[in-house]
């Protein structure tokens, strides 16, 4: 239930929240990836996301302090990116153009 309300107000704000977790090759579904492992990344860090989010011109706002749930004891922090379209599109791009940045 909480996490619902989160959400909501997360979209009251227009922004998205994207964890390092969403981009993580080494991770589940179930333990946050959101898109293909095709498309994830090695170990994804919270600058090269903000980064990314930048170069696309998404205004991040970086809250470092933030601790993944699933992950609850490691402080990985998390970025808020504008809502322009479904959170899936915008993870893929920040995680292609994270790609483009590792010179892959």
């Amino acid at each position: 239930m909480s996490s619902n309300l989160c959400s909501m107000m997360m979209r009251e704000k227009g922004k998205l929240v994207i964890w390092p977790a969403n981009l993580d090759k080494s991770r589940s579904r179930k333990g946050g990836r959101i898109i293909s492992r095709k498309s994830s990344l090695e170990a994804p860090l919270l600058r090269e996301l903000t980064a990314a989010a930048e170069k696309l011109n998404l205004n991040p706002e970086v809250e470092a302090d933030k601790k993944y749930p699933r992950t609850w004891w490691e402080s990985s922090g998390r970025i808020l990116v504008d809502n322009n379209e479904a959170k899936t599109m915008v993870a893929r791009k920040i995680a292609k153009a994270i790609k483009e940045a590792r010179g892959g």
